[in-house]
């Protein structure tokens, strides 16, 4: 058997390439499953190329709002639409660990990030304000919400604009124990207030004493589907990558895949490029 670091930084798009993913899960290591797996995702988060922390996605109203969660066998903390921190995945560990509370959102969640001494952090980088540009060019001021979403929307669909819609996580088994983080700066385009699959249990993160997952794709599907819970659920019934392919199979083409560990196997898989790495030492 080995310890186990795996990391994934999001299932890519037609319109943008992946980011490099070297070495992330050698640099995140630590004997610390959940320790590993914060660390990997703050090396992500604090990278602008990734679509979570700094360089998440801008929402229709100008806004970021990010979300994250972290979870081990029986624990878990998220946050929910966070803005202006830096390391949202801090935050969910904060909220695991010294909160009586499982999920903390919006102003609530700022509140408790300052408590907790994260200071005030604006996420914008020049390439995520520039893509905010040209989705906001031509839009009439005056359009709702949902219209400006269809409008984007078209914008995606025809090429004209990026389409990051994933999310960056990591799993580990250290020394028989697991844990599980994801982050994200949500999809393209969205409404101020929208949540995917990332901060929901059993949705984009699972973490039990058999194994860790964590999924990246079209949140609202993976959400629908309860994806890493329906494969955690079927840990030992079948080889683990068997099982994500299946699962996988599920969504046709919309883009969906998933990283796993169990006690005697990993596996990665999607219906897209995903971009991954992992570190292993023998025990």
């Amino acid at each position: 058997m080995e310890n186990i670091l795996l990391c994934h930084g999001g299932v890519g798009s037609k319109n943008r390439s992946l980011p490099d993913m070297n070495g992330i899960a050698k640099n995140g290591w630590n004997q610390d499953p959940l320790t590993s797996v914060v660390n990997a995702i703050v090396i992500m988060e604090d990278d602008p190329n990734f679509n979570a922390g700094t360089g998440s996605v801008i929402r229709i109203d100008g806004s970021i709002q990010m979300d994250a969660a972290v979870s081990t066998p029986g624990r878990f903390g998220s946050v929910i639409g966070i803005e202006m921190v830096k390391n949202p995945v801090i935050v969910a560990r904060d909220v695991m660990e010294k909160t009586p509370h499982v999920m903390l959102a919006g102003s609530g969640a700022i509140d408790f990030a300052r408590r907790c001494g994260h200071k005030p952090y604006d996420p914008k980088t020049p390439r995520s304000i520039e893509a905010y540009k040209k989705m906001i060019e031509g839009i009439k001021e005056n359009m709702t919400e949902n219209e400006k979403y269809i409008e984007f929307k078209k914008l995606i669909d025809s090429g004209l604009i990026e389409e990051p819609h994933d999310t960056v996580g990591a799993v580990a088994r250290i020394n028989g124990k697991f844990a599980a983080a994801v982050s994200t700066g949500g999809a393209s385009p969205m409404m101020r207030g929208r949540v995917g699959d990332v901060p929901v249990p059993g949705a984009g993160i699972y973490c039990g004493d058999q194994g860790a997952v964590v999924a990246t794709g079209i949140g609202e599907d993976i959400a629908k589907r309860v994806l890493c819970y329906r494969i955690y659920s079927k840990i030992g019934s079948m080889p683990l990558k068997t099982i994500l392919e299946k699962e996988i199979g599920y969504f046709g083409e919309t883009l969906a895949g998933v990283i796993a560990v169990s006690r005697n196997e990993m596996a990665y898989f999607s219906n897209g490029s995903m971009g991954t790495d992992l570190y292993a030492e023998k025990i």
